[in-house]
């Protein structure tokens, strides 16, 4: 596992750039506004398959009505309707694995190719289609893009949203829900969330990332992954992120680290307390009591 993070991490740096084409030929802004308004039909599947393509490119645009209310939506729309073959998808994930490695000054090109990549994702668990070694690869794809986040930005007035951790948290949460992965690879992305969890940098989170990341824990619980001792281990190792307790309540970095660890705590402890699964169960007494020991 560990050859195959160092290849594709060295293989993400060295990725060439593609040149970015937006909106695709043959198409404006009127023509796809008016193909959204129509539910994204295209009863041709070569015209839907060679659009779907094309719009890849505008997941990096700064125009959130183009990237997200357009391109990411008709993806979805398609991918959930079944209606992009293998035979599109698969050059499809390559193109959005290629993007994960391409410049992104404006940060919007990196986390828009991960929740596509979510979708992609989730047609595997549907229905599947990937071999065993293309999902493999895919898990590693999504941890190392995880956990690589440093880009904490979420919506802005002017360029939408970015949110990087939530998206790819999404990412991980599609491939914790398919019932094709193992043990490690659940592993694999339990230890990719606690990356996340507390950034060492004190960003507060305050787009709802705690809940992102809380669903794809509860769906590996779900499996059985982990005891309820190694689930209270993983969540008693939180507490020293916090900081140096000589900080506690007068430094604004570790009241932000307190905050974050408090809401995922709190979003497990939620979804654990509702849920009648003994596994997802197992997750309460280590959530319980890494809260009541927070300062």
């Amino acid at each position: 596992m560990r050859t195959m993070v160092l290849t594709l991490t060295l293989a993400l740096a060295s990725a060439p750039a593609f040149a970015a084409s937006c909106p695709p030929d043959g198409w404006n802004a009127e023509k796809l506004e008016a193909l959204k308004q129509s539910q994204f039909v295209i009863a041709d599947a070569g015209e839907r398959s060679a659009l779907a393509m094309g719009l890849l490119d505008c997941l990096g645009d700064t125009d959130p009505q183009l990237r997200d209310g357009i391109a990411y939506e008709g993806l979805a729309a398609w991918m959930r309707k079944g209606e992009l073959a293998p035979e599109t998808l698969r050059p499809m994930r390559e193109r959005l694995y290629a993007m994960l490695a391409e410049p992104d000054p404006q940060g919007v090109r990196w986390p828009f190719a991960a929740l596509v990549l979510a979708e992609v994702a989730r047609t595997d668990r549907t229905t599947p289609w990937m071999t065993p070694a293309e999902r493999a690869t895919m898990v590693v794809r999504a941890t190392v893009y995880f956990e690589s986040v440093r880009d904490y930005r979420g919506f802005d007035a002017d360029v939408g949203w970015r949110h990087g951790v939530a998206h790819g948290a999404d990412w991980l949460m599609q491939l914790s829900l398919n019932p094709a992965l193992d043990a490690p690879q659940l592993n694999r992305i339990v230890d990719a969330l606690a990356v996340q969890v507390v950034p060492p940098s004190g960003h507060a989170y305050i787009f709802g990332e705690p809940q992102r990341m809380a669903a794809p824990l509860v769906h590996a619980a779900q499996r059985g992954v982990r005891d309820e001792a190694a689930w209270s281990t993983w969540f008693k190792a939180f507490l020293p992120r916090i900081g140096d307790p000589a900080l506690a309540w007068r430094d604004s970095a570790w009241l932000a680290r307190r905050h974050d660890l408090n809401a995922f705590l709190e979003a497990i402890y939620v979804e654990a307390d509702l849920s009648s699964d003994p596994r997802v169960k197992a997750l309460l007494p280590g959530v319980t009591a890494t809260l009541k020991a927070l300062p």
